[in-house]
């Protein structure tokens, strides 16, 4: 995860800065950001953070979420220091991308604007997914421990009660 974010940067920075061919940069640092956009999405983000999603369209043409996470067990179980470095990096990697936008504004460099672009359009498609998928893992927890309540509070009722009528 790290490695491919770091490289798609290094390499944009680096050989924009030394190198005047706009095709090998925007090639190598597309292709970089998509490796990282696969490895974080599919990857990374199973491993870190117990989550995974993935978009599908119907045959209606409608857009359709679809997101998987860990048991509740498992998910209790993960490392919350992976768990915090995996969405700060997930965010400082926009974050950069933005910046490295504005530099290109600045120095009128518009068609390095469309590498940032798509840079930074990869990275913000992470961050909706993953925080789509984790609203989605919280909200299956809640229901699941409102089902586990209810059903506790119903057994020790009926077992009230039917002690009761005996």
């Amino acid at each position: 995860m790290y490695l491919a974010q770091g490289a798609a940067i290094a390499f944009y920075i680096l050989f924009s800065l030394f190198v005047d061919s706009f095709v090998i940069i925007f090639v190598v640092t597309v292709l970089l950001a998509a490796l990282d956009f696969w490895v974080v999405k599919n990857i990374s983000g199973r491993i870190l953070v117990g989550l995974r999603w993935w978009n599908e369209i119907n045959e209606q043409g409608q857009s359709i979420w679809k997101f998987e996470s860990l048991d509740q067990d498992s998910l209790a179980h993960m490392n919350r220091k992976d768990s915090w470095l995996f969405w700060w990096t997930l965010y400082l990697n926009a974050a950069v991308w933005f910046a490295l936008g504005i530099v290109s504004l600045i120095k009128f460099n518009i068609d390095y604007l469309l590498v940032v672009g798509v840079c930074l359009s990869l990275s913000i498609a992470n961050i909706v997914g993953f925080t789509k998928c984790q609203k989605d893992a919280k909200k299956q927890v809640q229901n699941f421990a409102s089902r586990t309540f209810v059903s506790h509070v119903t057994s020790k009722l009926q077992s009230g009660l039917g002690g009761l009528i005996i």
